[in-house]
């Protein structure tokens, strides 16, 4: 199976360093950037997995590239893990509304970002199950149509 590709977009050096030291060590392929603006140009040239995304960035903040990607039909089913000293729960509940996938706040364990980034990637590089399937596990069996 190929390295999962992630972007990393926060404007803190120190955090940029350490996400993508520890995503590097747990062997995906890590590309990092410091502005909105640079993550949807390397967005448009890479087609990351999944993006670990802050919200504060100078120029295009975090909420407008997300919202940006989630509009765009080409961009729209990459996973998007918001990581952001924006803690307020209607910070939270607007970056869920608009698409991401989790919501992360800083200060923050690498432990903890790695299993949330493995658990999203699992969720959406799983196969999908047909609606009329049959799900057959230990002698219980599951018909999924309606």
């Amino acid at each position: 199976m190929a390295r999962a590709r992630i972007l990393v977009v926060d404007d803190e050096p120190d955090i940029l360093e350490l996400v993508q030291y520890n995503l590097s060590k747990a062997q995906y392929d890590v590309v990092g950037v410091e502005s909105g603006e640079e993550a949807l140009a390397q967005v448009r040239t890479t087609s990351p997995d999944l993006i670990v995304l802050d919200l504060m960035l100078p120029g295009v903040d975090g909420l407008e590239v997300c919202r940006a990607l989630k509009r765009d039909t080409r961009t729209a089913a990459i996973p998007i893990v918001m990581l952001t000293a924006r803690g307020e729960e209607a910070d939270m509940v607007t970056g869920i509304v608009l698409g991401a996938d989790d919501y992360l706040t800083k200060p923050f364990s690498p432990r903890v970002l790695l299993a949330r980034i493995r658990a999203v990637l699992r969720r959406h590089h799983s196969e999908p199950v047909a609606e009329d399937a049959v799900i057959t596990h230990h002698g219980l069996v599951l018909h999924t149509a309606g």
